[in-house]
């Protein structure tokens, strides 16, 4: 199984986002509440948004490529609105532009010369706590714009929420001006009202901004909820296709110190190998399980012995058939 076919989870269906009300509470407009979480809409796409999903080269974690900036790690917690619980195994992608302002793959008028660039782009799966984590570099500002960051949680092929994060004017300006040198255009212009797409409301998208003393860069933290229901035990969401001829369960215990175990169902014979991935988007490891049976099964995985390091790892079973091929995957986290 090669890259291509790794995490090909859902689409682009468009719904809309919330956020926990434990984030700063002012009524922009009429708010739907359920679970103690808060309705907020979703944003556009645009301007320049990539199909992630066609692509698994984007399945990373550090998306900063050449570019240069100050560091910032980002980490986004994804929440079920029904219960405002963890949602795990659901695909967040991020994209944003340069310092300068520039957005990778496409090229026109307003952002020449960035077609078939990849920089500040990429896609994680949500841990045991629902959480994502990138490194990337603080963004710019454009004409128009306030500073900002485009996330899209997919949840399955036929849910998927897209919005935008921005950040507290009087930090993110004060950055811009202690590392003048980096962002030469200058403190950013724009104002929440002033802008294009927060100015019909912005309070419920604002990240946290603050110095990391290890990196010299900031860290920054965002919550946010989509439709359906946070789960302890990590089931998920199956696609309808593939949950017809395998369900991929959570592993147990996790998190786990040394061993953990695997369960999967089959419902048809099948060939079956199972691929562990790190974060960075590269396979570690394969068992070739061979021709299997209909029925219950279980795999047991000891990561030190197989000389993988402490870490989050995503595991993929593959299966062949006579209907064809089916993948499912899910996050697991090794720890101490």
């Amino acid at each position: 199984m090669d890259r291509k076919k790794f995490l090909q989870l859902s689409g682009l269906t468009s719904l809309g986002l919330v956020v926990p009300n434990t984030q700063q509470n002012i009524a922009q407009t009429q708010q739907t509440t359920e679970g103690g979480c808060v309705i907020i809409p979703t944003e556009t796409q645009g301007p320049f948004p990539l199909d992630l999903s066609a692509n698994t080269y984007y399945f990373r974690q550090d998306v900063r490529e050449d570019r240069a900036g100050i560091q910032l790690n980002l980490r986004l917690k994804v929440l079920g609105l029904g219960n405002c619980q963890p949602m795990q195994n659901v695909r967040v992608n991020i994209w944003h532009c340069d310092k300068d302002g520039s957005y990778s793959g496409y090229s026109n008028n307003m952002n020449p010369g960035q077609a078939g660039l990849t920089y500040l782009r990429g896609y994680q799966i949500t841990d045991a706590n629902g959480e994502v984590e990138f490194i990337t570099i603080f963004p710019g500002w454009y004409s128009g714009r306030i500073c900002h960051i485009h996330f899209q949680v997919y949840v399955s092929s036929s849910y998927a929420a897209i919005s935008q994060l921005s950040f507290d004017i009087p930090t993110k300006n004060a950055l811009y001006q202690a590392h003048a040198d980096v962002y030469t255009d200058g403190v950013d212009p724009q104002t929440f009202n002033s802008d294009n797409i927060f100015s019909d409301g912005y309070a419920y998208q604002i990240a946290t901004l603050t110095p990391n003393t290890t990196t010299g860069g900031y860290d920054s933290y965002f919550e946010v909820t989509v439709q359906g229901l946070g789960s302890a035990t990590g089931m998920g969401h199956l696609e309808k296709e593939t949950a017809k001829q395998v369900i991929l369960e959570q592993n147990f215990p996790n998190p786990f110190d040394t061993q953990t175990n695997i369960p999967f169902q089959l419902f048809k014979n099948s060939e079956v190998c199972l691929d562990i991935w790190n974060l960075a988007g590269q396979k570690v490891h394969t068992f070739q399980l061979g021709q299997m049976a209909a029925g219950k099964h279980q795999i047991a995985l000891n990561l030190p012995q197989l000389n993988l390091p402490i870490a989050n790892y995503a595991y993929q079973i593959n299966i062949n058939n006579k209907d064809g091929r089916f993948s499912d995957c899910k996050l697991m986290t090794h720890r101490q």
